[in-house]
């Protein structure tokens, strides 16, 4: 039988629960540090998998689109998708760890790419500054959140009329994460949880023999 907590801890406790902190790893599922994040995302061997002129392209982005770059990460894909929406555009790099939206700032800034805005998001929104997305990205992202539904209903909200929402992620029994199914997520899930958004199935590509690829609009 555990002890009690002291009256201190308990307090403690009490607060976390009545103010609804959790820790990140309960909201963002398979968190690391930003350190970490960097170091795994810009490994030479997996962004030499990652097709990424071949995502964007399929993307058919216009010049002055505006994009939000969801789980953003190091920023592999936010600079291709700043040059494909021009210096007219606007790419928000969201991410819920302040050193990557650092980071990405930073990349943005020596790469002299004005149009990349740091977008520091929550759990369960992406906090955007305005609600007039063209198009946004999550790659690799989506099975690492954990409410998906209120995200993606959030998500939707930002979007103008003939907005998409583009989804790549891994089939659950290729990727890295096959013997955790709380870090999984099928196309199928997708599906129902984007129609919940309000969202329809507009497209699919095949680009990956380990991810699936498809992009949603209203």
């Amino acid at each position: 039988m555990k002890p009690a907590p002291r009256p201190a801890v308990a307090l403690l406790l009490a607060l976390v629960g009545a103010l609804g902190l959790c820790p990140a790893a309960q909201a963002q599922l398979g968190a690391r540090s930003a350190a970490e994040w960097v170091r795994m995302l810009d490994a030479r061997a997996r962004v030499s998998k990652l097709r990424v002129d071949d995502v964007v392209a399929a993307l058919a982005l216009r010049p002055g689109a505006k994009v939000a770059d969801i789980g953003a990460g190091s920023g592999v894909f936010t600079l291709p998708l700043a040059s494909a929406v021009t210096s007219s555009g606007r790419v928000y790099a969201v991410d819920i760890e302040q050193g990557l939206v650092d980071h990405i700032a930073g990349k943005a800034r020596d790469a002299k790419v004005s149009q990349v805005q740091g977008v520091l998001g929550k759990f369960t929104d992406p906090a955007l500054p305005a609600r007039d997305l063209d198009l946004a990205f999550i790659y690799d992202v989506l099975h690492h959140i954990e409410d998906r539904a209120t995200y993606l209903r959030n998500l939707a909200g930002y979007l103008q009329p003939g907005g998409r929402v583009a989804v790549i992620d891994f089939f659950p029994e290729r990727g890295p994460h096959r013997n955790d199914p709380s870090l999984q997520i099928t196309k199928e899930q997708t599906r129902r949880l984007m129609s919940e958004a309000g969202l329809r199935l507009l497209a699919e590509h095949r680009l990956y023999d380990d991810k699936w690829f498809v992009i949603y609009g209203q």
